[in-house]
């Protein structure tokens, strides 16, 4: 099936934050900030965020005389022993970190082989996960995650899917028109978050945004309590401007 992908500015960051690793990689004895933004042909406030998010993740490190050499992740991640490992250590530190700088449970989720899969998560006390009560794999027309993973798919991907898994009603709010649905998709597009308001679980909203990286259809997730849905947009749009460690964890 075809897919979607649109440059979205998470894709930019992830893309931009690759020419600097390249970069960075090709200086073993380290590399000023001020000869990458001359390399990368980045202006200085983006080139200062990008590598302030890469030290963070441990891609970069910054030596004591200043210069930036490559840091424990990136080498991890191109190791031919142990890669999965270390893209799932490097996912999850970023979930965990999403999970409490946003306050709500954090997910990636990805669709393979036709199905919808959380395959990680974060949550906590002060931040539950949502009660799987209905299987996720079954129910991708009235979830966040579902639904933001098909917006990634040609219209014969979604039609596929759908024939598939039946559009049982859950809540009240849950679409169960295949028409209604592909009609939203379609206007909802791939790049933006996509929400779920009680359509999965009575009392639970969630947030979606794309991670996808190549062939790879992915997003991450989030889920608040009704009670705090006010924050939803905000906390999706915060989410959405995080993504980029992710992707790069894909990519590499």
């Amino acid at each position: 099936m075809a897919l979607q992908h649109q440059p979205t500015a998470p894709h930019r960051s992830a893309q931009d934050a690759l020419r600097v690793l390249e970069t960075v990689a090709r200086h073993s004895t380290g590399i000023t900030d001020t000869e990458l933004a001359r390399r990368t042909g980045l202006g200085r406030t983006r080139l200062t965020a990008l590598l302030r998010m890469l030290c963070r993740e441990s891609y970069v490190e910054q030596t004591a005389d200043g210069a930036y050499v490559t840091g424990v992740t990136l080498a991890r991640l191109g190791s031919a022993h142990g890669r999965a490992e270390a893209v799932r250590d490097s996912v999850q530190r970023a979930l965990d970190r999403l999970r409490d700088a946003l306050g709500a449970a954090v997910y990636m989720s990805r669709y393979v082989d036709g199905e919808v899969r959380v395959t990680q998560y974060a949550d906590g006390p002060l931040a539950p996960k949502v009660n799987e009560w209905v299987d996720f794999r079954s129910s991708a027309h009235a979830t966040a995650i579902g639904k933001s993973l098909l917006t990634q798919l040609d219209t014969a991907g979604r039609r596929d899917h759908l024939a598939r898994h039946r559009m049982a009603r859950l809540t009240s709010r849950t679409i169960t028109s295949d028409r209604v649905l592909l009609s939203r998709l379609e206007a909802q597009g791939a790049a933006g978050p996509v929400l779920d308001l009680q359509e999965y679980a009575v009392g639970t909203v969630c947030a979606a945004v794309p991670v996808s990286a190549g062939a790879a259809v992915g997003c991450l997730a989030l889920s608040l309590p009704v009670e705090d849905a006010y924050r939803l947009r905000r906390a999706a749009e915060s989410l959405s401007r995080e993504t980029a460690p992710v992707v790069l964890s894909m990519t590499i």
